[in-house]
């Protein structure tokens, strides 16, 4: 038994320590050119210093893996994998990226596999930006057919972490239609959300209470739809917008969403009064997805002709247009047009202007307004100085669209379905001065497995300085309780 109790111990250690060599690369390692194939694509990116840790998984066979992440001056990060997924520990991540300017990280990533033994891939190179990121991200969870919305949700996500939550619900609002959340430029905690069905209204969020506010008077022929705020909080440009489905047999595309008709509304928040947007020869045309300048000088919005009783969908196409707004009297100017998609064969929605006014990046497309099943939908840049277009590298060969710009100008999201065709997944790019992107790397998660299973599309993706936290028994309050009807202010 002594004996025993002696020996024991010491083949224990010599178990653990051939097993803990096997996991690591020892001084026998072979070379490879050719990068590892790891799953997301986080290779040849830049990222902000302040983003949740990149956890992939290698995609080579072999029976062990290893890899170290460095900079060069700070310690390394090392993690041993039994089955390819590198989870990387949080703490040590966030050290590695903080830096007052850009550097670079590399990540070197080892396979050992029983022919060939261990062996090093090429090392993949990122860059680190100091430009942080804004550290929240709000979007819509939905399935991504178009039948059902009985499982719908707001939800709000730190890129600092892999923390998500539910702003709201539909389950705790009878199931209804929730959709167009909008932030006040996303530095504070003003939220609107519109809902359709039994609980309809338009719900504002300040201060964490909310108000139901029935937008729709009975001057206006049709509700009010793709709200943006203007950046002193006190307005809310809307459009107003008769909308039908279609659904194609044969066409490529699933559905197409077309406008009969649409224009512009302002309403003001103070006042609680919804005013038309008055422009000249209005009705021969139709306005729709408006957007404020940064100043809150000019509003934008995309222009088509209205079109007839009988009309092919595929011959509608949307104009940039520009207007001068004066706040005080609550009026606006001719407007321009900025760019003209229709000489293209092309059209536009979604314009959204970068925080220093220099450029607006819109969805082009072939047709139409609501491209987000247009698989040639591509994000391009507008500069404003010289009404020059160019598309964004960012780009993939499936829809890319519903894109939101960070507040400093640095980072665009978008929503893309470049994966399977299907699904929208979140994709950050950084952005550069003139307005050129850098190759797109998905929202990273905890498990990098995580989307291969999970079946919903993320839309309408909004940065945020600000987290608005969860209150679903102050929605589902408010939602039973009768709207605050709006005024209408026609002079």
């Amino acid at each position: 038994m002594k004996s025993f109790k002696i020996k024991y111990p010491l083949l224990f250690v010599c178990i653990f320590t051939i097993y803990a060599c096997d996991r690591t690369p020892g001084d026998r390692i072979s070379e490879s050119d050719s990068l590892p194939a790891i799953e997301p694509d986080y290779t040849g990116i830049t990222i902000p210093e302040n983003i949740a840790p990149l956890n992939f998984i290698i995609k080579e066979k072999g029976s062990a893996f290893y890899t170290e992440i460095f900079d060069g001056s700070k310690d390394v990060i090392k993690i041993k994998s039994n089955s390819g997924l590198i989870k990387i520990p949080r703490r040590k991540w966030k050290n590695l990226l903080q830096t007052d300017e850009f550097k670079d990280i590399t990540v070197d990533v080892y396979v050992k596999n029983k022919v060939e033994g261990w062996k090093r891939f090429r090392s993949i190179t990122n860059h680190i930006s100091p430009d942080p990121v804004d550290p929240y991200i709000t979007y819509r969870l939905i399935y991504p057919g178009y039948e059902s919305w009985n499982e719908l949700s707001i939800c709000q996500r730190s890129l600092g972490n892999f923390s998500e939550w539910n702003i709201i619900k539909n389950s705790a609002a009878e199931e209804n239609c929730i959709n167009c959340h909008s932030y006040n430029n996303g530095k504070t905690d003003d939220f609107l959300f519109h809902m359709r069905g039994s609980l309809a209204g338009t719900y504002f969020y300040s201060g964490q209470e909310f108000k139901k506010v029935n937008l729709k008077t009975k001057e206006m022929k049709n509700g009010a739809v793709y709200p943006r705020w203007h950046p002193s909080g006190k307005f809310v440009a809307f459009s107003s917008n008769k909308i039908i489905q279609q659904f194609h047999s044969l066409d490529n595309q699933k559905i197409e969403v077309s406008d009969l008709e649409s224009s512009l509304v302002l309403y003001d928040i103070t006042k609680n009064e919804m005013l038309p947007v008055i422009f000249p020869d209005m009705e021969k045309y139709m306005d729709t997805y408006p957007e404020w300048s940064p100043d809150g000088n000019n509003i934008f919005f995309c222009r088509a002709i209205q079109i007839a009783d009988t009309f092919d969908y595929n011959l509608i196409r949307y104009n940039l247009m520009r207007a001068s707004f004066n706040r005080d009297k609550r009026t606006f100017g001719i407007p321009e047009m900025i760019f003209d998609a229709a000489s293209m064969n092309k059209s536009i929605s979604f314009p959204r202007i970068s925080p220093d006014g220099r450029y607006v990046v819109v969805t082009l497309h072939d047709y139409g307004c609501f491209p987000i099943w247009h698989k040639e939908a591509d994000l391009w840049s507008i500069d404003m100085e010289t009404k020059m277009a160019k598309p964004l590298a960012l780009n993939s060969d499936f829809t890319d669209s519903y894109h939101s710009w960070s507040s400093n100008g640095r980072w665009m999201v978008f929503s893309s379905r470049r994966d399977d065709g299907l699904a929208t997944r979140l994709y950050l790019s950084y952005m550069y001065t003139d307005c050129t992107s850098g190759k797109p790397f998905i929202l990273p998660v905890k498990n990098p497995a995580f989307y291969e299973r999970f079946m919903k599309s993320y839309n309408i993706p909004e940065f945020s300085e600000i987290k608005v936290k969860p209150v679903p028994g102050k929605i589902r309050k408010i939602s039973r309780s009768g709207a605050i009807q709006t005024g209408w202010d026609s002079d």
